[in-house]
């Protein structure tokens, strides 16, 4: 009896101890999802994790919510490329959602020099997002040049996360 009771909480913490594939999923989704490569590739409906169909949590959990850019340029890196296409099919499955697309820029430069890099950076992707045929009027652009840094810091790290394009649904 006792070797039993031994061996069903062996059973018991070996099972506590394992993770089924949805909590490997979305730990791997939010990783992707946080570097903003928009790795996950599929909008299924199993993806959709716990957020409402349509909202910023449910764009950021699928898709992601920014792009990146290379220094002082506004040019839709290669790599960030598949995430406003995917942007664009999410957009074009909830067309009831209007979208603002934020220009960022890192420290380096004047204010009014960063204001129009995000104006530009912006305006690359409204102009990507409407080539996939996304609707001009569903859009909105801004920039805010170097006055919302996701990350702080003088450093390249800093620099790199800081010259972005941000997706809010409004």
């Amino acid at each position: 009896m006792r070797l039993a009771i031994l061996g069903f909480a062996a059973a018991l913490l070996l099972a506590g101890c394992q993770s089924t594939p949805s909590e490997s999923d979305s730990a791997s989704s939010d990783a992707s999802a946080s570097n903003g490569t928009g790795a996950d590739s599929s909008l299924s409906q199993e993806n959709l994790g716990s957020a409402d169909p349509g909202t910023q949590e449910d764009l950021e959990q699928r898709i992601g919510d920014r792009v990146f850019f290379d220094f002082d340029s506004s040019s839709i890196r290669q790599d960030q490329r598949r995430t406003v296409e995917l942007l664009a099919e999410w957009l074009q499955r909830y067309d009831n959602v209007q979208l603002s697309i934020e220009g960022h820029a890192d420290e380096r430069g004047t204010r009014e020099y960063n204001l129009a890099l995000g104006e530009r950076r912006a305006n690359a992707v409204e102009e990507m997002l409407i080539s996939l045929g996304v609707p001009e009027s569903r859009l909105r652009t801004i920039s805010y040049g170097k006055e919302r840094p996701a990350e702080l810091g003088s450093n390249e790290q800093a620099w790199a996360a800081n010259r972005r394009a941000e997706f809010v649904v409004r």
